[in-house]
């Protein structure tokens, strides 16, 4: 399988922080945002990801990223020169996604939760059709909303309702089997111009292959498209790091326990943040790996 961010956008609801970069490269806490997507993305054992932005933002991707060799990763980019929906991503991606199956994650959006790892490789391992995720929430108005029947069927997705017709949004990562990439090509941009995930959901449901996994309260979602939102992200980080002493989308530490890099890598890592909680953290890391 693999694996797209999506960092691409104007961030006008962030204005004036992103008239200078791009949303996914502000900060959350102590890292910048995209690294929580691709931490979603190495959990879910994806090695191949794909980063798409805008022509400007790419060139600080590739300097933040490289080719991700550093973190057993292949990491490519593809230019998206304007907004136009989040299925676009499958029409800039298709050469990338040639004939896998492929999981999308938007780069503003965080996870976290107990067994989040285990969840996400069995969701990459037994995808057919389209598998999404519905987490209760209280603005369902701002997200796609799920609709279910009394035997617990999905009987309809719609994007952003003025009346929504249950509490469950769906969150901003997607996995697909290869067909998604002809789906894209084929479906209409909506009122507002753009290409819908939500008219990509619809079809797999028309099919009868759409499955939505209920995320429970084990698990936190958060988006940071809004000043508030942002601030409560970092907090939320900030707290759980604090209060757990773990780091949260802590790629290279991740990179480690997958087995992507060794622990020579790792201490070479730290010493490039030596000066900050974040590289001792990286340090303290190493070495109790080294005695294990």
């Amino acid at each position: 399988m693999k694996g797209i961010i999506l960092a691409g956008g104007n961030g006008t609801r962030l204005y004036p922080a992103t008239l200078f970069v791009c949303k996914q490269l502000l900060p959350v806490y102590d890292k910048p945002m995209v690294f929580y997507p691709l931490s979603v993305l190495m959990l879910a054992k994806i090695k191949e990801i794909l980063i798409i932005s805008t022509p400007l933002d790419i060139i600080r991707f590739k300097h933040l990223f490289g080719d991700g060799s550093h973190l057993g990763l292949k990491i490519s980019y593809a230019q998206q020169d304007s907004p136009k929906g989040i299925a676009d991503a499958f029409i800039v991606g298709k050469d990338f996604i040639g004939e896998d199956n492929v999981c999308l994650i938007l780069g503003d959006n965080i996870f976290y939760g107990h067994d989040l790892s285990k969840l996400l490789e069995d969701c990459q391992n037994h995808v057919k059709g389209g598998l999404v995720f519905a987490y209760r929430v209280k603005n369902p108005s701002r997200y796609g909303v799920v609709e279910w029947d009394e035997r617990n069927n999905v009987i309809s997705i719609e994007e952003k309702p003025k009346n929504p017709k249950s509490s469950f949004a769906v969150p901003g990562i997607y996995f697909y089997d290869n067909s998604v990439v002809d789906i894209a090509s084929k479906i209409k941009p909506s009122q507002r111009g753009e290409l819908e995930i939500t008219d990509i959901h619809k079809v797999y449901l028309q099919r009868k292959q759409l499955n939505v996994k209920i995320l429970g309260r084990g698990f936190a979602w958060l988006d940071t498209g809004t000043f508030q939102d942002l601030q409560k992200a970092s907090f939320f980080v900030q707290t759980i790091q604090e209060r757990q002493g773990i780091r949260i989308a802590c790629i290279e530490e991740i990179a480690y326990r997958l087995g992507y890099i060794s622990v020579e890598d790792l201490l070479k890592i730290a010493d490039r943040y030596k000066q900050n909680e974040y590289g001792q953290y990286l340090m303290e890391c190493a070495n109790f790996f080294k005695k294990e």
